[in-house]
């Protein structure tokens, strides 16, 4: 019974999206949709499945594209320059500071592709997130309808009333002559 519900479920979604849907199946699609909650919590759904390596990387993507991170390092460099130009007599890496460029390149070879496992990451989080709002657009667009059939049908019940009513009055009124 379930597996016939799953995939009678997946055959109305599939219908809605390319909008062959009928009354029975819209039905059964509202009332899906609106007895489960959509709505999840991206980052704390990610939070949870992060490898330490996945941290890592999140931390250092998060120093190495802050403005401490860039003035520290400019004054690293700096004071590197001034103590092996001027401070020191025979210089451990005298100009054009080899030492210095092979440090700066294996940095930025690792810092790099760390960066983009970060990014990649997020670009994930975000598809996920994008995702889950578009099933609450969904969601939110079916409660809409019915909301709208269900205040139409309201109207249309209380013309009758009042049409009823009136007539009722016009009754009365007569009977009364």
């Amino acid at each position: 019974m379930e597996n016939k519900n799953v995939v009678n479920k997946k055959e109305i979604v599939k219908k809605l999206l390319k909008q062959e849907i009928d009354a029975e199946d819209e039905a059964d699609l509202i009332e899906m949709l609106i007895d489960r909650p959509i709505t999840i919590d991206v980052d704390k759904q990610e939070d949870k499945s992060l490898t330490i390596g996945e941290k890592l990387a999140d931390k250092l993507s998060e120093v190495a594209g802050s403005w401490t991170f860039i003035i520290g390092f400019s004054a690293f460099i700096i004071i590197w320059i001034v103590i092996n130009v001027i401070v020191l007599q025979k210089a451990a890496d005298p100009y054009p500071f080899v030492l210095l460029n092979l440090m700066l390149s294996c940095l930025a070879s690792l810092q790099a592709p760390i960066i983009m496992m970060s990014q990649n990451r997020q670009a994930k989080k975000d598809s996920i997130r994008n995702q889950n709002d578009y099933q609450i657009d969904l969601k939110s667009e079916l409660i809409l309808e019915r909301l709208h059939e269900e205040i139409q049908e309201s109207l249309r019940n209380e013309r009758q009333i009042i049409k009823m009513l009136t007539e009722m009055q016009e009754e009365k009124n007569d009977n009364k002559k």
